[in-house]
């Protein structure tokens, strides 16, 4: 899969490429990453790519031509279709069922903003969609553009270690949260393992993982959990776990 960001730092484009997940499928041949530079387009001494914004008001805009010709440099350097996007706070939610969607894709093209934004001419002509990593503003679009490649990255066939690693993932398959996990030591000041998980008991382990995860999902993100359309058995685990944790919150000295 091959990735074009379209950034003023291409320091930071070369640094995403080069570590964790993300760099060891690079050197496994599944994805290449490409910085494109708005500022190598720029024309004047100065390669000015912003400018202030019309009507007044803080801050500047991001202009046109820099943009529009490296994002028409990086579309022609692959023949592959590609998807381009903007990241930005005002996009839609990325949520791990658009993770998938893009990881299914040959091609990304991300757009960084920087300042107050870019011109909003630029976005309609050339943007097919806008995604937002949370409802808060940062500097740019570089680390949000870094969260969109980790993610979809670790999706790609043989990226990770234990492709398992991606199935059990919070929000993958029923859209659940994991589980808690734990390793060595058994005995710890911070507390013991769950005995269950040293039990060899493989059917008890996972009835064990599948509560807990519903349970966390219940404690911690309730919107993601629709208890009508769980199975009888989730709906029991899940009884007993919400039990438990009640009687938990009543004991003196309780912790849940």
């Amino acid at each position: 899969m091959r990735f074009d960001i379209v950034s003023l730092f291409p320091d930071f484009v070369a640094q995403l490429a080069a570590h964790g997940v993300v760099g060891r499928a690079g050197e496994r041949g599944l994805l290449s990453i490409h910085g494109w530079n708005p500022r190598d387009h720029a024309e004047g001494g100065y390669r000015r790519v912003d400018d202030r914004p019309f009507g007044g008001g803080p801050g500047m805009v991001m202009l046109i031509d820099p943009l529009q010709a490296a994002l028409q440099a990086a579309r022609a350097a692959d023949p592959a279709p590609v998807r381009t996007i903007y990241l930005s706070p005002q996009g839609a939610r990325l949520t791990q069922a658009k993770v998938r969607e893009l990881a299914a894709l040959p091609r990304l093209l991300l757009l960084c903003g920087r300042y107050e934004g870019v011109d909003e001419r630029l976005l309609q002509a050339e943007v097919d969609e806008e995604l937002s990593i949370g409802d808060y503003v940062l500097s740019g679009g570089e680390l949000a553009a870094a969260v969109v490649v980790d993610a979809v990255a670790r999706l790609l066939d043989g990226a990770l270690g234990d492709a398992e690693s991606a199935v059990q993932d919070s929000f993958e398959g029923d859209g659940l949260l994991d589980c808690p996990h734990y390793t060595r030591p058994v005995e710890h000041a911070l507390g013991p393992v769950p005995s269950v998980l040293l039990s060899g008991n493989h059917a008890g382990i996972a009835r064990w993982r599948r509560q807990q995860s519903l349970g966390r999902t219940w404690l911690r993100r309730p919107d993601l959990l629709d208890e009508a359309a769980l199975s009888k058995a989730d709906r029991s685990l899940l009884a007993d776990f919400k039990t438990r944790y009640l009687q938990a919150l009543d004991e003196p000295d309780g912790d849940a």
